[in-house]
């Protein structure tokens, strides 16, 4: 089963700790790139983000987006230290009673004071974080593959459709092609006749002889055969169960050598129109392979 390279999964997880919400973007690319934003109490999470999300993603841009927000109580705490509070107010009167000005201390002044106030952060409870982080992100990364694969499916309808008619471009060249040496043969006698005169005897060996070597030259029975070969397996790559881009775009590679090689053996003007379009086709695919994953 072929599956796009884009698409949108979002997840959510609530409990009595945390509130995570996760997005999940992907665009194509030749590689699998991963860009993870998180914040930053949270940031030794990224490669197991990573991990995780390749086991649902294989190949394309992928942008991961995660929000935090706590729910239970909060992480940091204040700390007063209240023996540097006293040293700052003993200070404090000391340079009132020196100096004539006026005492007009606070407690809003000493608590300004460094160090007498700290805002202090608990220590990270990796394993509950987690447990509340993953649904999230297993949620986000399930409905981005699943969109994915619907696009997937779009596309593979698409490159179906687009091989049945290049087969039937292909049944129409066999055709012309069994008459392309009946022409040959014809267009020869009659040139020679045209040369030596309708009273002069034509070697029929020597024209049959010419026909063969023709014949052997312009044969487009092989690339025909590998053709359909190419279509055969093109339509069994995109049933495979794994990243398939790679591999139908060297097949349309193929059958675009194949498609140049019979243009280039044959004389006959509606062949190569046949060629044109099957080759308009090849095209139209290879655009749409560029988002496979």
């Amino acid at each position: 089963m072929s599956v796009s390279m884009t698409g949108f999964g979002r997840g959510e997880y609530r409990d009595e700790n945390y509130h995570f919400t996760v997005e999940c973007k992907s665009i194509n690319h030749r590689y699998l790139d991963i860009n993870i934003r998180l914040p930053r109490k949270i940031a030794f999470f990224e490669e197991k983000i990573r991990s995780q999300a390749k086991q649902y993603l294989k190949r394309g841009r992928i942008d991961i987006f995660v929000g935090m927000e706590l729910v239970g109580e909060s992480e940091s705490e204040l700390r007063l230290d209240l023996k540097l509070a006293k040293g700052y107010h003993e200070v404090l009167k000391k340079i009132a009673g020196e100096i004539d000005v006026k005492n007009d201390i606070t407690i809003s002044t000493i608590a300004r004071f460094p160090e007498v106030v700290k805002l202090l952060e608990k220590e990270e409870d990796e394993e509950l974080i987690w447990k509340s982080l993953a649904p999230a992100l297993e949620e986000a990364f399930r409905t981005a593959r699943d969109m994915r694969k619907v696009e997937g499916d779009k596309i593979s309808d698409d490159i179906i459709m687009r091989c049945a008619l290049m087969e039937e471009y292909l049944g129409q060249i066999e055709k012309l092609s069994d008459t392309v040496v009946i022409e040959y043969k014809d267009k020869l006698t009659g040139r020679i006749k045209d040369l030596l005169g309708a009273g002069v005897a034509i070697d029929e060996s020597r024209i049959a002889q010419e026909a063969a070597i023709f014949a052997d030259r312009c044969s487009i029975t092989e690339e025909i055969v590998r053709f359909r070969s190419h279509i055969i397996q093109l339509g069994g790559t995109l049933k495979e169960d794994d990243s398939v881009g790679r591999k139908i775009d060297f097949l349309i590679q193929e059958m675009n050598r194949e498609a140049n090689t019979i243009g280039s053996k044959s004389s006959n003007l509606r062949i190569t129109q046949l060629i044109v379009d099957i080759k308009s086709e090849l095209e139209k695919i290879r655009e749409q392979v560029q988002n496979i994953e």
